[in-house]
């Protein structure tokens, strides 16, 4: 219901503004970009997005089943069933769904982000199963799906790769701004989830698992920040991503060896399944980012950019981060989008500046709310997304904040 509105929202104020810069500023071109941005969207779907997550999620969704019959999601669920299952009290304890839910999580934790996706499919068709109402979304998978989108990473690697292209004198100086911003994303989105579902977070498994967590990233900043340079932050980094992209798969198959499973053809069976999925989203990804071009092309990010600074501007405030708060705006509705702008921030005013770096950590401090409500939702049709959204806002919200502080802590002298 609420993407209901939303996408009737940007369709109408798109045509809108279109038609106040056609009649009073004479912009004859407005309605043909608009138009041709609808039709690279369409497309962008299907051949940018769409058809090249079949082939990951045909992969991921092989090791998956591996992984199931050779007993690996079992196990990891046992482990991480006590905190669960306070989390999620609607799902059974051992059920494959909290194995499914933690490989995402963790999938994501290490910036793994070709895995977390199909991770995440499998985990919102493991809730579902459990759902009684299929039309409307169930505590668990609201939980899950703003918990997800909240974003925490440690290793951020993807944001650090795009600097160093840019060949900025210090590629990895984003590592802590970007893992504190996740991290307060996250805890705001559990918190505001929690207290709607009214989930005891002082629960003495869900505190010393919280703790650990937060005691865990901090030793990690630590370590990084006080015994590596920046050089030996973006190599471990890399290396500690990649080897654990795919010792995951091999821990798989060499439990099902020891099953006596056949391996090649779990993995058939698991990959068999990513066609389907991928063709189920187009038609989400398709009215989505199509709205999204028309909002973005339309002008309307810029002209909440220029409030902002109008706004902040009578509180003798430092505007410098109005520059980029389209990159906040449009993270929510597009990936690429945000990605498209912070590239053009880090080569329009370079990567090692104020601009540059605040243009990073923004980028890397949520996900895409709308595009993942549509992604995961969609592929099990759920039609009532009751309080997800909200929820995910208000995360993003305090991740966006956190960001700007964050990036003016560390960077606020730069410029």
């Amino acid at each position: 219901m609420v993407l209901n509105y939303i996408w009737i929202f940007f369709f109408l104020i798109a045509f809108i503004i279109g038609l106040v810069k056609l009649i009073f500023f004479g912009d004859t071109d407005i309605f043909k970009l608009m138009a041709e941005g609808t039709f690279e969207s369409a497309q962008s779907a299907v051949m940018t997005i769409a058809l090249p997550l079949v082939g990951i999620m045909s992969l991921w969704l092989g090791f998956m089943k591996i992984g199931e019959k050779a007993g690996a999601v079992n196990f990891l669920s046992r482990i991480v069933g006590p905190f669960f299952n306070r989390l999620f009290p609607e799902v059974p304890k051992n059920h494959p769904a909290v194995g499914q839910m933690m490989m995402n999580f963790s999938a994501n934790l290490l910036g793994l982000d070709n895995a977390a996706t199909p991770l995440g499919l499998k985990a919102m068709e493991g809730l579902q199963e459990l759902n009684t109402d299929k039309d409307t979304a169930s505590n668990s998978q609201i939980m899950f799906l703003v918990l997800h989108a909240s974003g925490l990473t440690i290793l951020p690697i993807a944001i650090i790769a795009q600097r160093a292209i840019f060949h900025s004198k210090d590629p990895t100086d984003i590592f802590i701004p970007c893992i504190v911003a996740t991290y307060a994303a996250t805890l705001a989105g559990l918190i505001v989830v929690s207290i709607k579902q009214k989930i005891n977070l002082f629960d003495r498994v869900v505190l010393s698992w919280l703790l650990s967590i937060t005691g865990v990233i901090a030793l990690v900043i630590w370590y990084f920040a006080k015994f590596l340079n920046h050089t030996q932050v973006s190599e471990i980094s890399g290396v500690f991503s990649n080897l654990v992209y795919l010792i995951i798969p091999v821990i798989f198959i060499v439990g099902a060896v020891r099953k006596k499973i056949n391996v090649f053809d779990a993995f058939i069976e698991g990959a068999k399944e990513g066609f389907d999925v991928s063709v189920k989203i187009i038609p989400y990804l398709v009215g989505l980012l199509v709205a999204v071009s028309l909002f973005r092309t339309c002008g309307a990010l810029d002209y909440l950019s220029a409030g902002f600074k109008w706004f902040f501007g009578h509180f003798d405030m430092d505007t410098r981060f109005t520059d980029v708060l389209p990159i906040a705006f449009i993270r929510p509705l597009s990936g690429s989008g945000a990605r498209a702008l912070m590239l053009d921030n880090l080569k329009i005013h370079g990567p090692d500046g104020f601009l540059g770096h605040i243009s990073s950590v923004l980028y890397g401090t949520a996900d895409t709310t709308f595009y993942i409500v549509a992604l995961y939702f969609g592929i099990v049709n759920i039609k009532k997304t009751r309080y997800t959204i909200p929820a995910m806002l208000i995360a993003d919200f305090v991740g966006i904040v956190t960001a700007i502080y964050m990036s003016y802590l560390f960077f606020g002298n730069l410029r």
